[in-house]
């Protein structure tokens, strides 16, 4: 199981209110929240390994050089992201929390936490289940292996479980074609244009009709005119630039270099003293101790 940290503090964060505080009266919401979180995620789905990936860099500049409208509008300044202010220190405590637990964060300076899911799912021999609230995610969902999206728009306790078959039922493309998808149709919330005039309906055709990206480019660039629905053609060959260096933007990374880590669940926490005292300073006794009664069993 591969946590995209940072989507689910924010959920605990905005889900949660900031009432809930430590005994000095700073707010713990996200970090109550995301312990309950992975106790209900562990009770539920038992994992042997468990990774809670972290933003190194929310805002790589691989992405940025490539597009730069890329997160533009989530910038505060220089290259930090607009985080509530509430939000900001409690990072840090969900950082020491899962280190004293014994469960691994992995990160990868230069990527983000999409980059680092992708190179663990990439990395593993077995079934992978991905927990996030990002759609971005689903362009890693196989079948096969199998890698499925446990998504969390409708909370931690009414997960829903994406698979290729679901890709398929609400986009209308091939399962593992989530991202060309993606890149035709773009994205506001990450800054990506996409291509002016074509929705997700004509994006879905598009891919449907050519199977990937990288071929309805050939076709556009080859003179082919059979396809297109109405009107697209043109608006694809206006786009062609921004065609070309989305695919580096849109596709989550699989070879980010990331340190090797025990991923296994830990039966008992690493650091019991650290842990007691980050209970004792934050007021955490109710959710570690939950989380430490699902990891024990």
């Amino acid at each position: 199981m591969v946590l995209d940290t940072p989507s689910l503090y924010f959920r605990a964060f905005y889900g949660i209110p900031e009432s809930i505080t430590a005994p000095d009266g700073s707010p713990v919401n996200a970090v109550r929240g995301l312990i309950d979180m992975i106790a209900t995620l562990v009770r539920q789905h038992s994992p042997a390994e468990l990774a809670a990936t972290m933003d190194a860099d929310w805002r790589p500049a691989f992405r940025v050089a490539a597009i730069p409208t890329y997160k533009a509008h989530r910038v505060a300044h220089g290259n930090t992201e607009v985080v509530p202010d509430a939000l900001v220190p409690q990072i840090a405590v969900i950082e020491e929390v899962l280190d004293a637990v014994g469960i691994a964060r992995p990160e990868s300076p230069g990527y983000e936490a999409d980059d680092v899911i992708g190179t663990l799912t990439h990395q593993a021999s077995g079934a992978v289940d991905i927990v996030t609230g990002d759609r971005d995610l689903f362009q890693l969902v196989d079948d096969a292996r199998p890698v499925r999206v446990l998504y969390t728009a409708r909370g931690i306790r009414n997960l829903q479980i994406v698979d290729e078959a679901f890709v398929t039922a609400k986009y209308g493309v091939p399962g593992r074609a989530y991202a060309d998808f993606a890149t035709l149709r773009g994205d506001p919330s990450d800054g990506l244009p996409g291509v002016a005039g074509v929705g997700e309906k004509t994006a879905a055709a598009l891919i449907t009709r050519f199977g990937s990206l990288e071929a309805l480019l050939e076709a556009l660039d080859g003179g082919v005119t059979d396809g297109f629905p109405a009107g697209s053609r043109t608006r694809l060959a206006a786009a062609r630039d921004y065609l070309s260096a989305a695919p580096a933007v849109v596709k989550v990374a699989h070879d980010a270099p990331l340190p090797a880590a025990d991923l296994t669940l830990p039966a008992k926490p690493r650091d019991p003293e650290a842990l007691v005292r980050l209970a004792d300073r934050y007021g955490l006794d109710g959710p570690l101790n939950r989380l430490l009664d699902v990891l024990g069993g």
